[in-house]
């Protein structure tokens, strides 16, 4: 047996509607820019030559129904529901018309952002770490397997914020879709089951503080809720 300086990390998992098994997860990847008209409030034109991304650790998942502390550094808390990809295959080099294959499931998520060290990297051309890999900011509902949901394209993608809407579009409204991401992070990575593809946020994005109550939903994928601390 291995033996370590000090215990190692623990497994960092999500339940499976439906089964008592749960899904591990290993690696985050988020999609930015990914609806036109978020792309636009944020002050951005929607490039179309290819998707990017930023990632968040997998210590940043918190399952839904939590009640985190405001992040220290910050000012400026923002949420950001999305559409999330969860991965049950290998894939590497693989071509858009068989990304679907290594898709375990789906489901709601929060990508809670520091938005004021975001922009400041954003403005002296450095890393957006700061504000997207924060603690407790991966936000995640139960994974809804393909068998019970299928492969949504369209769907309603919404967050209200103390009850009040505040993000409401459509799955169709994405710039790039599921197959294509996994094919393009692909030609980069070497994809593995369990890791999760954020795949961006619809317009309305805006600030939380203490107190707020968050709660979303998408189509088929059934609901997630977080709490600010008062």
């Amino acid at each position: 047996m291995t033996a370590h300086a000090f215990p190692p990390p623990p497994v960092v998992d999500l339940p499976i509607q439906g089964r008592a098994e749960r899904f591990p997860v290993r690696r985050i990847f988020c999609v930015g820019r990914n609806y036109e008209a978020h792309a636009k409030e944020m002050g951005h034109e929607v490039d179309r030559e290819a998707p990017f991304y930023f990632t968040k650790s997998r210590d940043t998942v918190q399952e839904s129904g939590a009640t985190q502390p405001y992040p220290p550094g910050t000012q400026n808390y923002h949420y950001e529901m999305e559409f999330v990809v969860a991965l049950g295959a290998p894939a590497f080099q693989i071509a858009p018309e068989d990304a679907l294959a290594t898709v375990f499931g789906y489901a709601c998520g929060l990508d809670m952002t520091r938005r004021d060290l975001q922009q400041k990297g954003k403005d002296k051309g450095r890393p957006w770490d700061l504000g997207k890999d924060v603690d407790n900011s991966a936000v995640m509902a139960e994974v809804v397997p393909v068998a019970a949901c299928g492969h949504p394209t369209t769907g309603r993608i919404f967050l209200e914020v103390d009850g009040t809407v505040k993000q409401d579009a459509d799955l169709s409204d994405l710039i790039w879709s599921v197959p294509e991401l996994i094919a393009d992070l692909s030609k980069f990575y070497r994809l593995q089951p369990g890791d999760l593809i954020f795949t961006g946020t619809p317009a309305g994005v805006g600030p939380v503080g203490p107190g707020a109550n968050l709660h979303g939903g998408i189509d088929g994928l059934g609901t997630i809720d977080l709490k600010i601390a008062g």
